[in-house]
């Protein structure tokens, strides 16, 4: 009776734990798999260049730029967790997403005025405007973080109103000396 009532309750012994001995890639390593991820979708569009209506090989070129600059800016200064997981999705998912679909489709579709064009390229306004503001986002983060910076030397560094200039030490707020 026990083991049937542990069965609906539990016994009350702690669960086992599981232990996850992998603690994922390091951020070098997800920058790279980033790096990666832009080299063959680049490779991708190459392929599909000429297969491609003109319009929609120039937008994915673009927000390919986009994204690899965003990268290498990224790789220098950083970027939350949740802007480089978006950064990296847009790269190897969403944008190579769109265009292995596109192709699929039979080739008759793939003209410049056709209905699967105009909505290939819907997308690649979306994905265009999003990698734009990922960008937006990821500077504007480093600004905010650089003007707290500054707040913080201001507050550490601004001892009784004294002030290093490059002209010398200054002394009181207006900047003259006593």
């Amino acid at each position: 009776m026990g083991k049937f009532f542990d069965s609906l309750f539990g016994s009350g012994r702690e669960p086992e734990r599981i232990l996850d001995d992998d603690p994922g890639p390091t951020l070098a390593e997800e920058l790279e798999e980033t790096r990666a991820a832009l080299s063959e979708l680049r490779s991708q569009i190459r392929r599909a260049g000429s297969l491609l209506p003109t319009l929609a090989s120039s937008h994915m070129r673009q927000i390919e730029d986009i994204l690899r600059l965003l990268l290498d800016y990224v790789t220098e200064h950083g970027a939350s967790t949740e802007q480089r997981v978006l950064l990296h999705s847009i790269a190897a998912d969403y944008l190579p997403t769109s265009l292995r679909v596109y192709r699929a489709l039979p080739p008759e579709t793939q003209t410049d005025e056709s209905p699967e064009t105009e909505k290939l390229l819907e997308q690649l306004d979306i994905l265009h405007a999003t990698a734009l503001d990922l960008d937006h986002q990821v500077r504007t983060g480093a600004i905010a973080e650089l003007s707290a910076h500054g707040r913080f030397l201001r507050d550490k560094f601004d001892v009784d109103g004294v002030r290093i200039h490059p002209d010398g030490p200054q002394f009181g707020r207006e900047g003259g000396s006593r």
